[in-house]
């Protein structure tokens, strides 16, 4: 392909960036993309909402999945994230349907791809090689894309095809998950014939009045997880989601280990070992969030310390340092509880500097 040709840049969803931008810091990249990220969101709304082309994809891609068989959702990374929203609402709903890694399935899940009543690949960048050879895999199998690179190699080989329209993104994985996160929602929405639009309009405007106050409560989240030898970030349903997502922002900005679980993958392990070099986030949403707010007081009586995330309040100590979230119909949280971390992180980063620098070309993409 043309943008493959040697000494033809690469740039990021193949548009040259403003110069100004190419001597901004990580940690200002960051701040720039966190704050992007409520105007994208509406813009994707409004697309998914009225734009034809994309309305007669998302028409196709619901008429493939009324096929016998499961509905997969396969990606990696913050993509594979992404796509937890879609697989949840459809099992919510009783439609089979599962998230995938795209490495794994690539490997081992070729042989019972043909049961599948549709793939929907995600991949932010569209070069990602396991990706790519999905798609040159596929054999005539059913399948959709949600993409951010539309001059990418995924892009063209895809029949069926989504944008995720967050704009090019340096730095890790914001705008780019939530975009592709209500993507994923809202697909998932028209294979069920169910309307989506006022849950997205009021998840998003929670998302949007919300950044600012949790933002300016970074500090505070920062001195309360500093001394921390480890974060575990738990969540259920679309908030594991945003649970994945959050580790791998807190470790790919500041280099700090955080690990994600489920909440009951982490009862029955990693809670035997809380103790007051542990810290908790924990968000405590939707329909089980009486069993996170439960967790976070079994963390405490071992004498961890809990960042807890819910939509009702509850009161501050030395060891629990909770922030109110407004509720939004599930699985929107997929998209809203990713706030808490994303401004911890950037407390981080702010205070010891940022370990993932600016990326505005795409580097190989091999396995």
């Amino acid at each position: 392909m043309e943008e493959k040709k040697k000494g033809v840049p690469r740039w990021i969803s193949g548009i040259e960036p403003p110069k100004e931008l190419l001597s901004a810091t990580g940690t200002e990249i960051l701040e720039l993309e966190c704050r992007e990220q409520p105007p994208r969101l509406l813009e994707l709304l409004e697309a998914y909402r009225s734009d034809a082309t994309i309305r007669a994809e998302l028409k196709k891609l619901a008429g493939l999945a009324a096929r016998p068989g499961p509905v997969f959702f396969i990606g990696m990374g913050a993509s594979f994230c992404s796509s937890i929203s879609g697989s949840i609402l459809l099992q919510s709903h009783g439609r089979m349907s599962f998230t995938l890694d795209a490495g794994e399935w690539l490997h081992y899940g070729l042989p019972i791809w043909g049961d599948a009543a549709l793939s929907v690949l995600l991949t932010t960048s569209g070069e990602s090689a396991e990706l790519v050879e999905l798609f040159k895999r596929a054999d005539g199998r059913p399948l959709g894309l949600i993409c951010n690179n539309p001059a990418s190699t995924c892009w063209q080989l895809a029949e069926h095809r989504l944008p995720i329209l967050a704009g090019p993104e340096y730095g890790n994985a914001t705008k780019t998950y939530t975009n592709a996160t209500a993507a994923s929602i809202i697909l998932a929405s028209e294979m069920l014939h169910i309307g989506w639009e006022n849950e997205a309009r009021h998840a998003a405007e929670v998302f949007a009045t919300s950044l600012d106050p949790i933002f300016a409560l970074r500090g505070e989240l920062d001195a309360f997880c500093c001394d921390a030898k480890n974060i575990e970030i738990i969540g259920r349903g679309a908030a594991y989601g945003g649970a994945i997502m959050s580790a791998l922002c807190i470790r790919e900005m500041s280099g700090y280990r955080a690990a994600p679980h489920t909440g009951a993958g982490f009862k029955h392990g990693p809670n035997l070992d809380v103790d007051p070099t542990h810290v908790a986030i924990i968000f405590a949403l939707g329909r089980v969030a009486s069993l996170g707010v439960k967790l976070a007081q079994e963390c405490n009586r071992r004498g961890g310390k809990v960042v807890l995330v819910s939509s009702e309040d509850h009161t501050p100590t030395d060891t629990l340092f909770p922030v109110k979230l407004p509720a939004v119909a599930e699985p929107w949280e997929g998209i809203t509880s990713l706030l808490v971390p994303q401004a911890l992180t950037l407390a981080m980063v702010e205070r010891m500097g940022c370990r993932l620098p600016p990326r505005f070309q795409y580097g190989v993409m091999e396995q």
